[in-house]
């Protein structure tokens, strides 16, 4: 007797139209349905918290311009399987076939495995389809990026899920379900179709294993017992949540920040990632109101990956928390932002001639450093009147300094700088 593939097997769709969800990309005159129908397909990211339909997508694609589809799983795969994805695609190409290379997980790829795919995609050789739940602009290489449009897919909502469960009904693979057991199943799927399939799956096995002809919300409960509890995890709009929890931080708010972080571990966020998110929270959001806030993030990093899991959580809760009652700042944030910017737009102006490097004779004959002031040699360690900007450029006044935390005295130190520079002036 063949073995019965498993239920997502079953009822994956093997048209655009049989998919569930998604339809502000797949719906009529939509982006991404769009794309199916120009008869020319092109590399993409799908962006989206799991169980989406990112494999599901990438495979109606393959399906649609008849090409050979290869799939590599970032966790496992690596430059050897880009390598064998490349020969096949050539062998593919000399065939007249097409070839799309789905890879799940692509921001556990390093640079270097990123890059491995350049070449090839600029060359028409394959068509790069990559699969993320972290937000590209930080997970994906820019140049990767700038060659791939982005699609980004939304949980999927309660009626989505329900068509779901109507679909398994159809083709028999479980019982009838009470209403409310149906609506609990959904609560715990929370977006996630892939949780919601396999759940049903082994709801069907206990069910049979019973010989019951209906599953009840208290059997449910009895059999899945804390499992399905109401499942309101990070994944089923990671970036929402993170964005959370950075708010909170910023907002200074621990309990708050607190509640957004156990949210994101208990949904199966990865640690590293949220310790990542907490150096950029101390050097964006508190910056030089407190300093120390960046070393107490780098050293809860540093101590979760000696720790690990469950211990070292401890550890990001503090930093957590020390980062929601610090002093909040984003000079330095707003001060880079509004350089790069000017930088960007403005000419390149010449370094002034007592500002250059002199170490040679001739550099030294052509005045490169004549008339500089060394400022530890002056009063105070500060040189008074001296310039340091191109000529003619007026002080653009980039870092302003909040009135909050360690700013205050960087505050009243550039006011008393300043002051000195306007008595030689």
């Amino acid at each position: 007797m063949p073995i019965e593939p498993p239920l997502a097997e079953r009822l994956r769709p093997k048209t655009l139209g049989e998919v569930v969800g998604q339809q502000h990309l797949l719906g009529d005159g939509m982006a991404l349905r769009l794309a199916f129908e120009s008869g020319q397909p092109h590399s993409c990211i799908l962006w989206g918290p799991p169980g989406t339909g990112k494999t599901t997508i990438a495979r109606l694609m393959a399906d649609a311009f008849d090409a050979q589809f290869i799939t590599i799983g970032a966790v496992l795969g690596g430059v050897k399987d880009i390598r064998e994805a490349v020969e096949k695609a050539r062998l593919a190409q000399e065939h007249s076939r097409r070839t799309i290379v789905f890879v799940d997980e692509v921001h556990r790829f390093n640079k270097s495995q990123q890059d491995a795919f350049l070449p090839h995609v600029e060359s028409g050789l394959l068509t790069f389809i990559g699969a993320t739940t972290e937000n590209p602009s930080f997970e994906v290489n820019s140049a990767l990026l700038s060659r791939a449009a982005v699609y980004v897919l939304q949980p999927l909502s309660e009626s989505d899920l329900a068509q779901i469960i109507a679909k398994a009904l159809v083709v028999q693979a479980l019982p009838a379900i009470e209403e409310k057991a149906s609506e609990r199943l959904i609560a715990y799927a929370d977006g996630d179709a892939r949780r919601l399939l396999n759940t049903l799956e082994t709801l069907a096995v206990s069910a049979g294993q019973e010989k019951l002809d209906r599953i009840t919300d208290v059997w449910l409960l009895k059999v899945l017992g804390e499992r399905m509890r109401r499942y309101d995890k990070g994944g089923e709009q990671f970036y929402d949540t993170i964005s959370a929890l950075h708010k909170s931080v910023r907002g200074s708010d621990p309990d708050a920040a607190l509640y957004w972080f156990v949210r994101m571990l208990d949904g199966g966020a990865d640690p590293r990632y949220l310790a990542r998110r907490m150096i950029r929270m101390a050097s964006e959001d508190i910056g030089l109101a407190d300093p120390r806030a960046l070393r107490l993030a780098l050293d809860a990093a540093d101590v979760y990956e000696r720790l690990g899991t469950p211990e070292g959580e401890l550890v990001l809760a503090e930093c957590v928390v020390y980062l929601a009652v610090a002093a909040k700042s984003n000079s330095v944030y707003k001060a880079f932002n509004e350089a790069k910017a000017f930088v960007k737009h403005d000419g390149t102006r010449p370094v002034p001639m007592h500002l250059r490097n002199a170490p040679t004779k001739l550099m030294k004959e052509l005045d490169y450093g004549k008339g500089y002031r060394y400022a530890h040699d002056e009063e105070g360690g500060f040189a008074a009147g001296e310039r340091y900007l191109p000529q003619g450029m007026a002080a653009p006044g980039f870092y302003r300094p909040v009135e909050r935390g360690l700013e205050i005295r960087i505050a009243d130190k550039l006011r008393q700088l300043k002051k000195l520079n306007n008595q030689v002036d």
